[in-house]
C-alpha cells in the first residue's frame, strides 16, 4: 500500500498536538528497555511476532501515567481510535480490551502525525484488492465508495485494478502469519481514515489552522528586536505593591458590603426562595423612586451612577440644567455602537458624526482639536471602537 501527501488546504488538524504527545508515549512503549515486552502468539492457526495483549497495555499505562483504572483505559482506547495500534482479532473492532486480546503496533509510517492524506487512488487499490480477495463480496458502504471512485477516476482505473492485482498476488506469496498481520494492519489504517457510516471519525477535520503548532520556525532577527523591546517596556512598567492591592480590594469589598444581595440578603424578601416578586419591583430599571441603597451606590463612584439607567435618567436631568446633555446622549450613542448590531455599525458611526461631531451638527459636543482629528480620521473606516477617543474625553468631562 503506498500513500502520498495530497494537502487539501486543511493541512493541520485540530488535535496536531494532542497526536505529537500520543506519538512520544508510543516510542517509550516500544522501548526495548522500559516498554511492553512483545512476544510470538498464535491467532487464527498462524503464529504472529510481536504482539502484545491489551492487558500488558492497560498495566503499562497505569505504572508509566500514575492515572486510574478507568482514565487508562480511555486513553489505551484512543491509542486503537487514532490508529497507533490496531487489533489483530478483531481488526473491525477498534477499541482497547484490557484482557488476553492480541494487539500489534502500527508502523511509525502511517502514525497520524506524519500528515500524510489518505489519497483517493490508494483507497481504490485497497478496495479493488479486497474486491478480487472476496471475489465481490464488500460491505455496503464500501460498495457505495467502490462504485464512487470508480466515477470519480475512472481515467485510471485500469492502472488501480493492476495495482490491486499485483499486491494480491505479492500478499500471497507471504508467510501466513505476514500476510495476517499485514491484512489486520491496512485494514485498521482504512478504518481510522476511511470511517465507515456510524463510527466515530477520530481525525475528523476541523476549521483550517493558519498555523502548525508543532512547526519548528526559523526565528529572525526581526522577532529577537520586537521580543527585546517587549521585555524592556514590560521592566519600564510601573507594578503595585501586592499589599497596596489587597488594601484596594479590601476597601473595595467593605465598600459595596451593604449593597451585595448576595452577602448582606435581599430586602424585604430574596424573590427566588420567598416567590414575592417585590425587590425586582423595587429595583426595576426605571423605578419611579429609586431605593436608598440604590441611590447610595452613586456615590460610590461616577461608574456607578452612569452604569445604572435610573441614575443616568436622574444624571441626564442635571445637564440639562447645566446646558450640557447632548455629552450623555454622545455618551450612549456610542455604547449603542459598540454593542450593537455588527450590519449596522457604519450607519449608526455616519449618524452620530452628523449628529455630534460635524460642524453645526444639532446636538454639537466640545471636544479638543486633537481627540477630534483623531475621530475624523478613524470615521474613515468605521468600526465599533472608532469613537473611544471621544467617548473618554466626554465622560471625563462628565464625571467632573
Amino acid at each position: 500500500m503506498t500513500v502520498t501527501r495530497l494537502d487539501q488546504g486543511q493541512r493541520y488538524r485540530p488535535r496536531m498536538a494532542f497526536l505529537k504527545k500520543i506519538e512520544t508515549l508510543m516510542m517509550e512503549m516500544q522501548s526495548p528497555d522500559t516498554g511492553i515486552k512483545t512476544q510470538t502468539q498464535t491467532v487464527m492457526v498462524a503464529s504472529i511476532p510481536h504482539a502484545v495483549t491489551g492487558n500488558d497495555i492497560m498495566q503499562w499505562i497505569l505504572q508509566r501515567l500514575q492515572v486510574t483504572a478507568e482514565e487508562a483505559l480511555h486513553l489505551g482506547d484512543l491509542f486503537v481510535k487514532y490508529g497507533y495500534i490496531y487489533p489483530l482479532q478483531e481488526p473491525k473492532n477498534l477499541t482497547l480490551k484490557a484482557d488476553g486480546s492480541l494487539y500489534r503496533f502500527q508502523t511509525p509510517y502511517f502514525w497520524p502525525v506524519q500528515s500524510w492524506a489518505a489519497d483517493d487512488t490508494d483507497y481504490a487499490i485497497y478496495l479493488a484488492k479486497k474486491n478480487i480477495k472476496r471475489k465481490g463480496i464488500l460491505e455496503e458502504y464500501e460498495k457505495e465508495h467502490y462504485n464512487m471512485l470508480n466515477q470519480k477516476i475512472n481515467y485510471k482505473w485500469d492502472f488501480v485494478i493492476m495495482q490491486a492485482k499485483e499486491q494480491y498476488k505479492a500478499g500471497k506469496e507471504r508467510k501466513k502469519e505476514d500476510r495476517y498481520a499485514l491484512d489486520c494492519q491496512e485494514r485498521a489504517y482504512w478504518l481510522v481514515n476511511r470511517t465507515p457510516p456510524g463510527m466515530l471519525d477520530a481525525l475528523e477535520y476541523g476549521l483550517d489552522r493558519v498555523t502548525d503548532p508543532n512547526e519548528n520556525k526559523k526565528n529572525t532577527m526581526e522577532f529577537y528586536r520586537r521580543e527585546i523591546m517587549y521585555y524592556q517596556q514590560a521592566i519600564l512598567k510601573t507594578r503595585v505593591k501586592s499589599s497596596v492591592s489587597l488594601g484596594g480590594i479590601v476597601k473595595y469589598s467593605e465598600q459595596f458590603l451593604s449593597s451585595d444581595p448576595i452577602l448582606s440578603g435581599c430586602l424585604p424578601s430574596n424573590p427566588w426562595i420567598s416567590d414575592d416578586p417585590e425587590f425586582w419591583d423595587l429595583n426595576a430599571k426605571l423605578v419611579e423612586v429609586p431605593t436608598r441603597m440604590r441611590v447610595e451606590r452613586w456615590a460610590f463612584n461616577f461608574s456607578e451612577l452612569i452604569r445604572d439607567p435610573k441614575g443616568r435618567q436622574n444624571f441626564q436631568i442635571f445637564l440639562k440644567k447645566e446646558f450640557s446633555g447632548e455629552n450623555l446622549g454622545f455618551w450612549e450613542a456610542c455604547e449603542d455602537l459598540k454593542y450593537g448590531d455588527q450590519s449596522k455599525v457604519k450607519e449608526k458611526a455616519e449618524e452620530i458624526y452628523k449628529l455630534f461631531l460635524a460642524p453645526g451638527a444639532r446636538r454639537w459636543i466640545n471636544i479638543d482639536g486633537k481627540t477630534m482629528g483623531i475621530t475624523v480620521k478613524g470615521l474613515e473606516h468605521p468600526h465599533r471602537y472608532v469613537l473611544d477617543a471621544a467617548q473618554t474625553h466626554i465622560y471625563m468631562l462628565m464625571k467632573k
